[in-house]
């Protein structure tokens, strides 16, 4: 599936070109494993899709952030107990776990930042190319010391958080935005992103086409291009 007539091509960060490891997925379930709790490879794909909705500025979100809005620990003690439900576990035991689940999190995951071995020479050749390379994320503000730290910063002509114009994928505005500091129009542009509700959805409301980057094949069966790795990226274009 060839994607032509293509000018600018738009990243998101958290999740895509930037990974944790271990993932907050993995040592999460693994934890709970560990408390004698059966997890299946079917109940992390679960949790994962509802994490994944969860974070795309679902209804969820907005009301637990507005319920939540004068305790960060709070939100994160709620979100674990939303997450192990989805995991699974009875709702009784999540609500009776949460506390100490969250504190755990906090105090013991520590996982490293890094970025895919084929993002950077996919980074290169698209450069090289002449396409306009952008980001947009839904993080609340800049991120440019994020991307020096991780070497992306000379590769993008402009990287844009969600907080900076009030408006958070797959709602529209950060996508016109984005748009507007690439100086292509949406039919020129496509958007690669690891997370189906808020990275394809988005763009594909926005005009944009939309690149599902699916190394673990969370979303099979998507109505959209789907890459395994970055090395397809540069056969799309």
């Amino acid at each position: 599936m060839a994607i032509k007539n293509i000018k600018a091509v738009l990243f998101d960060l958290d999740g895509t070109l930037s990974h944790h490891h271990p993932s907050g997925a993995d040592f999460f379930a693994d934890h709970i494993s560990g408390l004698g709790f059966k997890i299946s490879a079917e109940d992390k794909i679960r949790a994962e899709h509802w994490t994944h909705f969860y974070f795309a500025r679902s209804l969820e979100i907005q009301s637990d952030s507005k319920t939540y809005a004068d305790s960060e620990e709070a939100f994160w003690t709620n979100f674990s107990k939303r997450r192990m439900v989805a995991l699974g576990l009875p709702s009784s035991d999540a609500l009776e776990l949460a506390p100490k689940i969250s504190a755990y999190m906090a105090e013991v995951h520590r996982p490293k930042a890094f970025v895919p071995e084929d993002a950077f020479p996919m980074l290169e050749s698209l450069k090289s190319a002449g396409y306009i390379l952008g980001m947009a994320s839904n993080r609340e503000t800049p991120y440019l010391d994020k991307l020096k730290k991780l070497k992306l910063d000379t590769y993008f002509k402009f990287a844009l958080a969600g907080g900076e114009v009030n408006s958070f994928k797959p709602h529209g505005a950060i996508f016109e935005r984005a748009l507007e500091l690439a100086g292509v129009s949406a039919s020129e542009t496509v958007y690669i992103g690891d997370n189906y509700y808020a990275d394809v959805v988005g763009a594909q409301r926005a005009g944009i086409t939309p690149v599902l980057y699916d190394p673990s094949n969370l979303f099979p069966d998507m109505q959209c291009a789907v890459i395994r790795s970055f090395d397809e990226l540069t056969g799309l274009l």
